[in-house]
């Protein structure tokens, strides 16, 4: 914005920087509403994040008793082979959602559901639960993969949006407030210079009037 000495101290730009104030507002009001959705949609990313970390933690205990019992049931060197043996997943596929203006990544694939159910019936219990139990974290640290990625860019556009709304409100609204006393200023000091200019003229046109009359006076006396 250009500074107050460079503005034209004129109606229509008073109407136009108005107008720029009002436009700032509707503008910074959406920002802050924007800014509220964000922080609301952040604390209910944070419960659920807490709440995979909770159950990946629970799922890795699981799977590691899991591998434990299956070394004692069915020998480390079967479950080292087995190991070998399990269905490549499928590719990951990241594709981005929008949450809010926020371009947040959806994690999808990394899944061989049918492929690893028929592998399963062929192995021994204790090792058919242990590949389970794995193949649950798998999908659970994808899922908080996914939600702590929305987390930090959630953040991040939070903490865009309040530069943003600090930068409309504490520097661009005062910057045309200050813009409008100035016009204001100006026009009311040329409003008096014109008014004075015109009491001088009206003063000297009566003057001028006067001075004729009585040079008339002079000369019918003469």
């Amino acid at each position: 914005m250009p500074s107050v000495i460079n503005i034209r101290p004129t109606r229509l730009e008073y109407i136009r920087t108005k107008r720029r104030i009002i436009v700032a507002k509707k503008g910074l009001k959406l920002l802050k509403l924007k800014r509220q959705a964000l922080i609301l949609e952040f604390f209910n990313a944070s419960k659920t994040v807490a709440s995979l970390r909770s159950g990946l933690q629970a799922e890795l205990v699981k799977g590691y008793q899991a591998i434990r019992m299956a070394e004692m049931l069915a020998g480390a060197m079967r479950l080292e082979n087995e190991a070998m043996k399990i269905p490549q997943l499928n590719k990951l596929q990241i594709t981005p959602k929008n949450v809010m203006g926020v371009r947040i990544p959806k994690i999808e694939g990394g899944k061989n559901d049918q492929a690893l159910t028929e592998h399963l019936l062929e192995l021994p219990p204790s090792i058919n639960e242990a590949i389970k139990a794995f193949h649950n974290v798998h999908k659970m640290v994808l899922d908080v993969a996914e939600k702590e990625t929305t987390l930090r860019k959630l953040l991040l556009e939070i903490e865009k949006t309040k530069r943003k709304s600090n930068a409309i409100e504490n520097v661009f609204i005062p910057r045309l407030q200050a813009a409008i006393k100035f016009i204001i200023f100006r026009l009311d000091e040329m409003e008096r210079d014109t008014f004075m200019m015109l009491k001088t003229v009206k003063r000297k046109m009566g003057e001028r009037e006067q001075e004729s009359l009585k040079q008339k006076e002079r000369e019918l006396v003469a």
